[in-house]
């Protein structure tokens, strides 16, 4: 497994514009620091734990990023040094996210993950919910955190369309929330979309965000202590 290789040709594939997160959830901080010294600093996990026992070991101008589901009562956790919560898909964790930046003196961005897929076991706002939540304004009142996009993912199937097509709906409500409610906000403009097996298709409708995990670090080790 040469993860400088597998670095180079994936991000020689990506447009201009497009980042890529480096998703090592249940690799070891040697591999980590594998891709870190092949010029990578985005790091995707999905356990607050296993991502905290990482930060400690990796070098300081790491960029992380939490892209599991958010479990607000360990937000404190990462609060002190995440860059970025993904999966956000209630009010109540984007306050609860502002809560905690708060204490530690910190700004965090965070992406609303919306359920685009055909598939009752991912989690997400419901396009209706989100838009419920938006009208509902409070979150312009959360002065620690920045909603700097959304973040979705298709349906795990072999059917091309179907995941283009779900693609496409997340690129057309990151548009919508844009022209409603975001207009006069820069920062919300990223679409974090994309894994190993479908990240072309997602760049294709519109992702600018991909998490690729297996494509760079191979098949999860499940033998980390987490």
């Amino acid at each position: 497994m040469d993860i400088k290789e597998n670095l180079d040709r994936i991000k020689s594939e990506l447009p201009e514009g497009v980042r890529l997160v480096a998703v090592s959830k249940t690799h070891p901080a040697e591999m980590l620091q594998e891709a870190y010294d092949a010029g990578q600093r985005l790091f995707g996990e999905n356990k607050v734990q296993e991502m905290t026992a990482k930060s400690r070991l990796l070098p300081q101008d790491v960029e992380w990023h939490f892209i599991g589901h958010v479990q607000r009562n360990k937000i404190h956790l990462m609060a002190p040094y995440v860059s970025v919560i993904q999966g956000v898909d209630s009010y109540e964790s984007l306050a609860e996210i502002d809560r905690q930046a708060a204490r530690f003196s910190r700004h965090i961005t965070c992406y609303l993950q919306l359920h685009i897929a055909q598939e009752e076991t991912k989690f997400g706002f419901s396009p209706e919910e989100c838009t419920a939540m938006l009208e509902k304004g409070e979150w312009k009142n959360l002065e620690h955190i920045t909603i700097g996009g959304v973040m979705g993912m298709a349906s795990n199937t072999g059917n091309e369309a179907q995941v283009l097509d779900e693609f496409h709906r997340l690129r057309t409500l990151f548009d919508t929330y844009k022209e409603r409610f975001f207009s006069d906000y820069p920062d919300f403009s990223t679409i974090s979309a994309g894994m190993s097996g479908d990240y072309r298709l997602a760049v294709s409708a519109g992702s600018n965000m991909v998490r690729i995990g297996s494509s760079i670090f191979g098949e999860r080790f499940y033998g980390i202590n987490r």
